[in-house]
């Protein structure tokens, strides 16, 4: 069986499906490893480190039509996937819940959907990291969390890197300088790291989720949880936040102003699934903000939680608030964030992989097989509605 992993073709990234030290995991399995040349390039591995874990280089096309099974980062065009050989499996980010950024309903031609047609058309098993269950069993596959735990530590170290003053409390013989006050919207993956690693720097934290099992795990890395009266909320089944009403978004944002007010730094951490990120942070509380504040919105991609953000840029306010709305952060840290997704894939071939038979068990009833597989022999096979309706 042979395995391929395809060099990324979307702009701004440089992470990679497979890492040297997967190839060598996935050899000792009994694989058959090949890369398309250049595929570590963007996270400083070089073609001899794999070759030297027993892959070989293989070009593009010849890869693709060969494979028994693709791995890559960002989903690829519709077009390549019209060279895989049918039958094959597609491991990797699929983007099955890509809306429009203007809203509304989703247009009956976009990429996304191409590249869902061009799978069932293919006949291919298309494995979408996306809908990894999030169960103990799945853990380490879950490359969402992987990148999301990255992406809160570059967050973090990006905003201090542009602020005009110093995270920790220092006392000095010249005086004493306060600690900077950081404030932490969603306590997710990305928040909790972004949490712990503004505590380290030395700075005081303040941390809002909708979850009170959130706002412990807040308290327990050493933030102080802001506490808004919002009603019923709640978790996913999945352990995401509920989407808010209308009305307890505004109340939220009315209950963090002020904390916005008197912060330094403001990390936005909300993101929904297939739908517009919420906005939690107005005009009128990025222009009561100090000038030299931070605001780095993690959610830019999926139309931002600040009123403001540029997708992919840094913005200065008229007051001097400067709003970062990188895509991708974790493509800043490419050698680990491709180290941690490669193994996440490693860990899910080799947890279907038949040793002796060499190849991989196809169970349609198990429940990570089931959860992650969006099309299978020509047909959309997910359980999730938002699929029920594809044809």
């Amino acid at each position: 069986m042979l395995l391929y992993a395809l060099n990324e073709v979307a702009d701004e990234e440089t992470r990679c499906g497979l890492s040297p030290e997967s190839t060598r995991k996935l050899v000792g399995l009994g694989l058959d490893v090949a890369f398309e040349p250049g595929l570590g390039s963007g996270a400083d591995f070089s073609d001899a480190e794999y070759e030297a874990m027993g892959a070989k280089p293989m070009k593009r096309l010849e890869g693709l039509t060969v494979a028994d099974v693709v791995l890559w980062v960002t989903p690829p065009p519709a077009e390549l996937l019209g060279f895989m050989k049918r039958g094959a499996m597609a491991v990797g980010f699929l983007a099955p819940f890509s809306v429009p950024l203007g809203g509304g309903e989703v247009p009956l031609e976009t990429p996304e959907k191409a590249r869902l047609d061009a799978l069932v058309a293919g006949g291919i098993t298309g494995i979408s990291v996306e809908l990894m269950p999030r169960s103990t069993l799945a853990q380490k596959m879950d490359a969402i969390s992987s990148q999301a735990n990255l992406a809160g530590y570059v967050a973090m170290v990006l905003a201090a890197s542009r602020m005009n003053k110093i995270l920790p409390m220092m006392m000095t013989p010249s005086g004493t300088i306060s600690p900077a006050k950081v404030f932490v919207i969603g306590i997710g993956v990305a928040g909790l790291q972004a949490i712990a690693t503004a505590k380290r720097l030395g700075a005081r934290v303040t941390a809002f989720d909708t979850r009170a099992e959130a706002l412990e795990q807040a308290e327990s890395l050493g933030a102080k949880a802001l506490r808004i009266d919002l009603g019923e909320t709640g978790s996913t089944d999945q352990g995401y936040a509920r989407e808010l009403t209308p009305d307890q978004v505004e109340k939220q944002r009315l209950g963090q102003a002020k904390v916005c007010a008197e912060s330094d730094i403001v990390l936005c951490t909300a993101k929904l699934f297939g739908r517009r990120a919420p906005l939690l942070v107005g005009r009128e509380v990025v222009a009561s903000m100090r000038s030299g504040a931070i605001i780095v919105d993690l959610a830019a991609e999926t139309g931002g939680n600040v009123e403001g953000t540029v997708i992919g840029e840094e913005t200065v306010t008229e007051n001097g608030v400067r709003i970062v709305g990188h895509r991708r952060l974790e493509c800043w840290v490419a050698r680990d964030a491709s180290a941690m997704y490669a193994n996440n894939l490693a860990h899910f071939i080799e947890h279907f992989w038949d040793g002796e038979a060499k190849c991989l068990r196809h169970d349609p009833e198990d429940p990570i097989l089931k959860g992650a597989t969006l099309t299978r022999e020509g047909a959309f096979v997910n359980p999730h509605p938002a699929f029920s309706t594809q044809a």
